[in-house]
């Protein structure tokens, strides 16, 4: 697990949308958790990783943006943060497995091929009828 340094988050409070009544159109509530993604010292195949489960919410600049706005509180919104925060980078140490190539057999081959010649037999006897 990657040990994020504090120095690396940025946390700001902004106006939620959502549940909460009065108390959303007054309070800063959601929070909005900014990681400088270099400060975290990542291998380089788990930024790969994380550049691509990331998608939009990491900027150009190496900002990883992470918006929550789920609860009604401060103190939740910023522990949902940190939380999605750290599922995103332990899936993103997570490996693919590798895949192992291999080949159909010869009577799976065939099996395919009279599937198909059967579907096409019900189709072309699916025409209209014509009497000669």
């Amino acid at each position: 697990m990657v040990d994020v340094p504090e120095e690396a988050l940025e946390e700001r409070f902004l106006a939620a949308t959502g549940p909460g009544g009065q108390n959303v159109n007054k309070v800063a509530t959601a929070c909005q958790l900014r990681v400088d993604v270099f400060r975290l010292g990542l291998h380089p195949e788990t930024f790969r990783r994380l550049k691509l489960l990331a998608g939009s919410r990491l900027t150009a600049a190496g900002t990883l943006v992470l918006t929550a706005r789920r609860y009604r509180t401060q103190e939740a919104n910023r522990a949902d943060a940190r939380a999605r925060l750290a599922e995103l980078l332990q899936k993103a140490e997570e490996r693919e497995a590798r895949r192992v190539k291999t080949k159909p057999s010869r009577a799976a081959k065939a099996r395919r091929v009279d599937a198909k010649k059967g579907r096409s037999e019900i189709k072309a006897g699916r025409g209209k009828v014509r009497d000669y």
